[in-house]
């Protein structure tokens, strides 16, 4: 098996390089000294971006892109085998690794290799974590889900011992990684047109902590059912936190700002630490976060200063209640939220935010996931005053035919809930600029391109 080192730079090529994810980690790869060249279909910022950096990238993918001088390859888990690029980079035996493989092989070259886990909240903890370590001067490097504004994108090069990511459940990506410590924030269901079910994803997150070494430590929500079944029998230290179930770190005396964002007081082990952590993001679900990144930051000895400071300077990532602005007083947020439990964690926070009405214009993503957890859904959403339904983004998967965002309004009326459904954009704006008054909240939500909707609503 190949093992990149960074300490020992080659070639190496990215077939899909103008991926999010793949972009960040060529930038990286490049900076350590590894000649760096990949493909894509099409020209973008990103690849432009990767370009202006002496990073050669081609249009389309050839198989006579692939050369002998070549010392590995990395691939998407979308690159099928029949795809030109794949095929020649096999008939010439090159080392290949998907995506997942790469990312846990440059785990292995940092002393500290963090990775935090959950069905929810991992690009958001993960932020905060880099706001900690950035705060303490810890010169992390950083590779997260989303736009974070703190280091102007989604990948941070640091120089130190101290790597964060996010290391995601599905198609259990993250067992290919190597962290030395990790986090799950949370265990629910989700992907289910992958795992088979919440026992399966259990088992997974389990198989992901087992990854840590004895002298590592995993932080773990104690609210997740069936806890036992992730730590009875690990190696490693094993750090708790929660709001609901006693823990090693718990919030206490919670008090929500006119401006809806949350401040608490921290108790540790049982104790009270005189100690007032303030943050400048809205809702529970994000005290659970903090709380997270609160006990692996001092597991590290960073200073309560630095913790404090970092935690009240995170403002958000992109698509995370992201105010994208107004339209006749009316209060514009994006949210990432595509599983029930972030939509009401999303719903639940908004309460507390300033409004008169709340208005959520959902977008089911993917066929299976809406099929898996229909009523579910249906629940969640009936936190919104007024809900309005877009067509279900298909993502990765073709029509089946027998679910659609009208069987999700049928849901929501057995519920004795009113929900709207439109077919098309065009008409969820139409009737948003007749209906929301000044000084109610609109939230677009989903991980489609539901988002579009806010921002031609804030050009009025």
């Amino acid at each position: 098996m190949y093992q990149i080192q960074l300490t020992n730079p080659c070639t190496a090529y990215f077939i899909g390089i103008g991926g999010i994810s793949m972009s960040g980690f060529a930038e990286l790869l490049s900076d350590a000294g590894f000649t760096v060249k990949g493909s894509d279909m099409n020209k973008s910022k990103i690849t432009e971006h990767l370009q202006s950096l002496g990073i050669e990238v081609l249009y389309g993918q050839k198989a006579e892109n692939i050369t002998s001088d070549i010392d590995f390859v990395v691939y998407t888990a979308a690159i099928h085998p029949d795809n030109p690029e794949f095929k020649q980079a096999k008939e010439l035996g090159l080392p290949m690794m998907e995506r997942a493989e790469m990312v846990g092989q440059v785990m292995k070259n940092y002393t500290n290799a963090i990775g935090v886990s959950g069905t929810h909240g991992k690009t958001t903890t993960t932020s905060m974590l880099t706001h900690i370590f950035l705060a303490a001067k810890k010169d992390p490097t950083i590779s997260v889900g989303g736009i974070l504004d703190a280091i102007h994108g989604n990948i941070r090069i640091g120089h130190s011992d101290n790597f964060i990511t996010e290391a995601c459940e599905y198609t259990n990506s993250f067992l290919k990684f190597h962290p030395t410590a990790g986090i799950i924030l949370n265990v629910d269901a989700d992907h289910l047109d992958f795992f088979k079910d919440l026992d399966d994803i259990r088992n997974s997150f389990h198989r992901f902590a087992k990854l840590l070494p004895e002298n590592g430590v995993l932080v773990i929500n104690s609210d997740i059912d069936k806890l036992d079944t992730i730590i009875s029998d690990l190696n490693c230290k094993v750090i708790t936190f929660g709001l609901d179930h006693a823990a090693d770190y718990e919030a206490k005396d919670i008090v929500f700002g006119e401006d809806g964002c949350a401040s608490f007081e921290l108790i540790r082990y049982g104790e009270s630490t005189g100690i007032r952590i303030q943050l400048a993001v809205l809702g529970n679900h994000n005290i659970a976060n903090a709380l997270s990144a609160i006990a692996l930051a001092e597991y590290y000895d960073i200073p309560m200063d630095a913790i404090k400071e970092g935690l009240l300077q995170f403002k958000g990532t992109e698509r995370r209640f992201e105010q994208k602005g107004s339209f006749h007083g009316v209060t514009i947020v994006d949210d990432y939220a595509h599983h029930p439990t972030e939509i009401k964690a999303t719903l639940t926070a908004a309460r507390k935010f300033p409004h008169k009405h709340l208005w959520c214009v959902f977008q089911p993503h993917t066929y299976s996931r809406t099929r898996a957890l229909l009523h579910e859904f249906a629940e969640a959403l009936s936190e919104a005053e007024n809900v309005i339904l877009a067509d279900i983004y298909a993502a990765r998967e073709a029509d089946p035919g027998d679910i659609s965002s009208k069987t999700l309004q049928e849901e929501m009326q057995k519920l004795g809930k009113k929900a709207y459904y439109f077919p098309s954009f065009e008409e969820i704006e139409k009737f948003l600029l007749a209906n929301c008054i000044d000084g109610d909240l609109l939230i677009t939500m989903g991980a489609g391109n539901v988002v579009t909707i806010g921002e031609d609503l804030a050009e009025e």
